[in-house]
């Protein structure tokens, strides 16, 4: 078993209110209708949710993750989000990271950052290979997201 990491930041200035920006980052239906490879999103209490990932590609086979993240917003301007399993649980994955939300006149500057670490039975060797792979799901997710985000607020980049 390999442990293996990536990260990815990203901003944009969309062509909608931060509310309703807002609005689709805390909406975990959304999300996850929005993300590819996000099954679905469960909120656990007030403040984590538990990220169900399926059939990610990596290497010509797919994984499928589970994983809490402990979730802080401070609305409608930060989102955070850390890795913080159940007590006495093991995740083979996990995220920390943040949206950021800033207005810009009617428009709204979000800016993201997340770093990604996942465990698979592929030998360490293999590092560079899965790190390219990883960083390639995750730009394909994001370019989704946003696209599906963009048309959902009938928004365009600027």
């Amino acid at each position: 078993m390999g442990t293996f990491s990536t990260s990815n930041r990203s901003a944009a200035t969309v062509t909608a209110g931060i509310d309703d920006v807002w609005e689709v980052l805390t909406d975990p239906d959304l999300l996850a209708r929005f993300t590819p490879f996000l099954h679905r999103v469960l909120p656990e209490g007030d403040d984590h949710w538990v990220w169900e990932m399926t059939k990610v590609p990596v290497l010509g086979s797919s994984y499928s993750f589970t994983f809490r993240e402990r979730m802080t917003f401070d609305e409608p301007h930060r989102i955070e989000f850390t890795h913080d399993p159940a007590p006495g649980r093991h995740e083979g994955a996990g995220v920390e990271g943040w949206y950021a939300l800033q207005p810009r006149g009617e428009h709204t500057r979000l800016e993201t950052s997340l770093a990604i670490t996942v465990e698979l039975p592929v030998p360490g060797l293999l590092r560079p290979a899965v790190t390219t792979g990883m960083k390639g799901v995750v730009a394909l997710m994001g370019q989704r997201f946003s696209a599906h985000l963009l048309q959902h607020l009938h928004a365009r980049s600027v």
